[in-house]
């Protein structure tokens, strides 16, 4: 009986855990999921968390007695050591795990040290995690107890702008419900070359409609911008020109401040040989494996990307929650096929697809493929997509919950966007 070991609980490990048992049942391998943490939180919720609209219970579940009835192991701990060579990883409290399959989905290591200051650590908050959400809703409160100026945005190397603009749209929402908005000056920075640029060089009309929905909203911005540190309330903000050089110098004061960081690799990926890039991401062929260990595959944060086009300051590729999903069934078939003896054919679709909200309303956004030259190219606004997203949240916790893979709403989005049909003909 093969042994396939999942490092990562999240939108890729978890829906990968599931796939993986229902593919190939009971009998014909164990299955072990590894996770720090003993819940599965739904990330794209985070923004909600951080101004009060959701808590943690609301999105989180407790995986021991989800994944016993599925018959998967699950170990909650951290990988301190990953050794391909041996088909062995180490875990923090000293005890190992051999495979015969390994599957990466531990999303991003957080890399906020590469700012002075940055971080829930420094002087800054995130949403990126759950416990930072929650963090930060404690300094809104603060916000809205004793106004001041107000700075959202993504560092250099940051390369998941939607909720950054989320969060700046869900702020000024709380804002005004709480009738301090008007005291409240609100300034977004981003490492983009131009609002919208998302690290996707555009998608649609996405530059005129979030320039559009900030001006509305009297939030200003600083684009191409490089943060340089960060103090107890201020930011010292160099902005470029498109060539690369100063275009001036900024020092930006804050009461509350929310910056994505750049991403990198967790630390167990970049200290093994040949396992990841520069950067700790994990690089894989059209089959979602690893191009060196054919037994080692990989989906969502974690995989290395590169950028879709040089900008003057550098910025990431994101990687959307269906992008993941498909990379996640496309491993899942490809594992299945090798334990049969067979090739691997299973290739993920790499459309981004999106819904972002404002808090009353939202934009939505599709590019197929993710890297120009697309198919399609679209980004509309409107309040269904503010409903789209709660539904979605509430879907696919249900769906976590029920341990089931049929990704039934991602169709029925694909559909309303023209895609599967699209997809069907190629």
């Amino acid at each position: 009986m093969v042994h396939i070991a999942i490092v990562g609980a999240g939108i890729g490990g978890l829906p990968a855990a599931y796939e993986l048992r229902e593919l190939l049942g009971g009998r014909n391998a164990r299955i072990t999921l590894i996770d720090k943490k003993p819940d599965f939180q739904f990330v794209p919720s985070n923004p909600w968390v951080a101004v009060g609209w959701r808590v943690r219970k609301d999105i989180s579940i407790e995986l021991a007695p989800l994944l016993k009835k599925k018959g998967i192991n699950f170990i909650t701990g951290e990988v301190r050591k990953i050794e391909p060579e041996s088909n062995q990883l180490t875990l923090h409290d000293g005890g190992s795990v051999t495979y015969d399959y390994l599957v990466i989905c531990t999303g991003p290591r957080l890399a906020f040290e590469l700012i002075d200051g940055l971080g829930p650590q420094g002087f800054t908050h995130s949403i990126c995690t759950t416990a930072h959400a929650e963090r930060c809703y404690e300094d809104v409160k603060r916000l809205i107890e004793n106004p001041g100026p107000v700075i959202i945005g993504a560092a250099q190397g940051a390369s998941c702008f939607g909720p950054a603009y989320e969060y700046a749209f869900i702020l000024d929402k709380a804002l005004r419900d709480k009738k301090v908005r008007k005291d409240v000056a609100m300034t977004y920075v981003t490492s983009e070359p131009y609002i919208g640029h998302l690290g996707l060089g555009g998608v649609g009309d996405s530059k005129s409609l979030l320039e559009s929905e900030l001006r509305q909203r009297h939030i200003n911005w600083v684009c191409n911008a490089q943060i340089h540190s960060v103090a107890q309330d201020t930011m010292a903000v160099e902005e470029l020109k498109p060539d690369g050089t100063c275009a001036g110098n900024h020092t930006l004061p804050f009461k509350h401040a929310m910056v994505l960081p750049a991403f990198r690799g967790i630390e167990a990926i970049a200290a093994a040989p040949a396992l990841g890039n520069d950067k700790g991401f994990v690089p894989i062929d059209d089959y979602q494996r690893h191009p060196k260990y054919n037994n080692i595959y990989s989906a969502g944060v974690c995989v290395a990307i590169p950028p879709v086009e040089a900008t003057p300051v550098p910025v990431g590729t994101p990687k959307t929650g269906y992008m993941i999903e498909s990379m996640v069934t496309a491993l899942a078939q490809n594992i299945k096929a090798d334990i049969n003896g067979e090739k691997p054919t299973a290739q993920a679709t790499w459309n981004a697809i999106c819904l972002a909200d404002m808090g009353d309303s939202g934009a939505a956004f599709v590019a197929l493929p993710q890297i120009p030259p697309r198919n399609i190219t679209w980004m509309k606004k409107g309040n269904w997509v503010h409903t789209a997203k709660i539904a979605f949240e509430k879907y696919f916790i249900k769906k976590m919950k029920a341990g089931k893979t049929e990704p039934l709403y991602e169709r029925l989005i694909l559909k309303f966007f023209g895609v599967e049909k699209l997809e069907n003909k190629q």
